[in-house]
């Protein structure tokens, strides 16, 4: 069961997932509208069902569920629920998924290889998804393979708004882990008052998964406190290897910030054991506390997902939200 109070605005519903509970009860307080109550279980044999126990007929529906690990089953319930409210009437749905499940396969790396962030956004169309808010989309080109609106969230001012408060006195250099992300450290470095630009050169192994097998600092970093900066964390190989890097090459320190903790295996003990000072993510997905360490820190989504989805309920502009750089 999830929630047991009725709502109280008649046209905005918010709807919650089992992946992420948390984040969805913070967003539906700030919104001052409670989640939906909705029954939602496995059958013996692993099928999802899911049911809402209040109408929704006319609603404008908000369907938050975080695509974390079991991934296919959160997808797969996050589908489900959106048929649901598809049949039962409801007047528009967005799907709120802070993290877009399957995005780091946007395109062909070879031949004979899926586009599954595409099949991603062609099954929540067919299930009757209206409109998607994501955040922090692993490619721009995401936005264009779904049907309908997608509003891509930035994390950035969160993330920067921390970075000044605890690093905002000494002299910064802002890092990508990779030349295709230097238009994002460009963002970051105009948020933090034109902070130096640097990269760190990679090769990429197509055959092996989560691994690079070179790293080369493109870029003055000496003597800077290097914020290192990328949109997701997930074994923790690349980004702790960039990390040494940078050290190698005479930073003064190393912060590593990113928008998604996926944090699967070995990640934690690879960034527990790693010379960062501080590594910063956001809650888009679940964090569990065996996963949670002394130098990790969590910020809040929430905030920025749920005046996202006020400005698309009422017709307002998201990319206001970000001063014009949605």
């Amino acid at each position: 069961m999830i929630g047991i109070q009725k709502t109280t605005e008649k046209n905005l519903m918010v709807f919650s997932g089992r992946a992420h509970p948390s984040l969805a009860a913070e967003v539906s307080e700030i919104l001052g509208t409670p989640i939906v109550p909705t029954a939602a279980y496995e059958f013996a044999n692993g099928e999802i069902y899911v049911r809402y126990e209040e109408s929704v007929r006319g609603c404008d529906a908000f369907v938050l569920q975080s695509h974390t690990a079991p991934i296919n089953e959160w997808i797969m319930e996050h589908l489900i629920m959106v048929d649901a409210l598809k049949r039962a009437s409801a007047k528009r749905i967005t799907v709120v998924m802070p993290f877009w499940g399957y995005s780091r396969q946007d395109k062909k790396h070879r031949g004979r290889e899926p586009i599954s962030a595409r099949l991603v956004a062609d099954m929540f169309k067919t299930a009757g998804a209206d409109r998607i808010i994501a955040v922090d989309l692993h490619a721009d080109q995401l936005q264009g393979f779904f049907d309908g609106p997608v509003d891509h969230l930035m994390a950035l001012p969160v993330l920067t708004d921390y970075i000044k408060g605890a690093y905002g006195g000494q002299q910064l250099a802002i890092v990508s882990p990779d030349a295709g992300r230097i238009k994002v450290a460009e963002r970051w470095s105009a948020r933090l008052g034109g902070a130096p630009l640097a990269f760190i050169h990679k090769s990429r192994r197509t055959d092996r998964p989560n691994e690079t097998v070179a790293n080369r600092v493109v870029g003055e970093v000496k003597g800077r406190m290097c914020i290192l900066t990328d949109d997701m964390i997930d074994t923790g190989g690349t980004i702790v290897k960039a990390a040494e890097a940078l050290l190698e090459d005479g930073a003064a320190g190393v912060v590593i910030a990113a928008t998604h903790a996926i944090l699967s295996d070995p990640a934690v003990d690879r960034l527990k054991n790693s010379p960062a000072i501080e590594i910063i993510v956001t809650d888009t997905l679940p964090i569990p506390p065996e996963k949670r360490f002394d130098k990790l820190t969590v910020l809040s989504i929430a905030p920025l997902v749920a005046r996202a989805i006020r400005e698309v309920f009422e017709d307002g502009s998201v990319t206001s939200m970000f001063d014009g750089h949605a």
